[in-house]
């Protein structure tokens, strides 16, 4: 389960050229995938079923035209470098980009794998990318291959078509959405900002998430995601870029050519932390263990001590304490002492969240 990980060079890199500020766009793309795939983001159903009732047929029928824009991934024009105030000032940035550029991002870099990235050819000039692209939309469904065919044959007019498209969940969800959760991004922002400044980007990384670390020569962002890429901020910096509607996904603008952006889900009151992997893969480990699962079945009744579970399994004392730590290194048991006893329990909490804490591993 464990992997390289996403790197983001930033050697170099000044604190004026790290740029926190919340995204219209960006959470608008964050609010289409949320609505794509709803199982990713259980935290969200109430608003998920609300917001899908209340849309009118045409207007969902064009959305799951284009849903492979931000269904497996998003494409990187929708989680902007230089945030704006506004949805139409992003909008019309987006505008800017050649055609090229809009139709690599659209059909190719919105592929989710987790091989290095490269710079790729334009599938508007290019036979070979443009037969990659269209299969790749192809395996998303039919009316997303007439959709990437469209674009490939007319850019301007499929461009402007999106464009329409997400002016009109802007009136229809998005801007009563936004409004309700704009403030609390920007005071997020402000936040990091000051923690740059007062105590350096290792504080803000770990308030980023507890899967943004820097390496040990201060040289590089590692993101803990199931990905093996690389990036440079070198001559443009990084934005960080809150998001309330994203968890559990940690979003990473990874391609050539882009300026790095990671989109991070707020810390919300009454829901965990994010688990990082090597944690998840130490407790899978630890329970793979047919004597350990034995194990955590006597503790998960209550406490007990050594010598009890090694009576209980006819086990050594000298095993029991071998397999207790590996339970204890793993963060699935609880110690305390009665006396001169020690007690060992299983957190049921911790156990109980292993299947989501995976799950937002592996979707991360």
């Amino acid at each position: 389960m464990g992997g390289v990980g996403l790197t983001i060079d930033i050697a170099g890199v000044p604190d004026e050229r790290f740029i926190f500020s919340p995204s219209p766009l960006g959470e608008l793309a964050a609010m289409l995938h949320a609505l794509a795939e709803p199982a990713h983001h259980p935290a969200l159903h109430g608003w998920i079923t609300a917001t899908a009732a209340s849309l009118k047929p045409e207007l969902s029928d064009r959305l799951l035209e284009a849903d492979f824009l931000w269904r497996s991934a998003r494409a990187d024009f929708f989680v902007p470098g230089r945030p704006r105030d506004t949805l139409a000032a992003e909008l019309d940035d987006v505008d800017r980009l050649d055609d090229e550029t809009y139709v690599a991002a659209a059909l190719i870099t919105t592929s989710c794998g987790s091989t290095p990235q490269r710079r790729l050819r334009s599938p508007l000039v290019d036979a070979d990318a443009r037969h990659r692209a269209r299969e790749l939309a192809l395996a998303r469904g039919p009316r997303q291959a007439d959709f990437a065919d469209q674009l490939l044959a007319d850019p301007p007019g499929v461009r402007a078509w999106v464009r329409r498209l997400l002016e009109d969940c802007e009136q229809a969800f998005f801007a009563e959405s936004w409004a309700r959760v704009q403030h609390q991004l920007a005071a997020d922002s402000r936040h990091k900002a000051d923690l740059l400044a007062r105590h350096g980007l290792d504080a803000v990384l770990a308030a980023v998430s507890p899967a943004t670390t820097r390496s040990p020569d201060g040289r590089r962002i590692l993101i803990d995601k199931l990905q093996d890429n690389a990036t440079s901020a070198q001559g443009q910096g990084v934005t960080f870029t809150p998001t309330a509607f994203g968890r559990p996904h940690l979003l990473v603008v990874h391609a050539p050519g882009w300026r790095p952006v990671v989109q991070y889900p707020t810390a919300e009151a009454g829901l965990p932390h994010p688990v990082p992997l090597d944690l998840v893969q130490r407790r899978i480990d630890a329970l793979a263990h047919p004597v350990r699962r034995r194990i955590a079945r006597t503790l998960a009744r209550g406490p007990h001590t050594t010598g009890e579970i090694a009576e209980a399994w006819r086990l050594s004392a000298p095993e029991v304490s071998r397999h207790l730590a590996v339970l204890k290194q793993a963060g699935l048991t609880t110690v305390s002492r009665r006396g001169r006893y020690v007690h060992h329990q299983l957190d049921l909490t911790v156990c109980a969240r292993l299947g989501a804490d995976f799950v937002e591993a592996i979707l991360r």
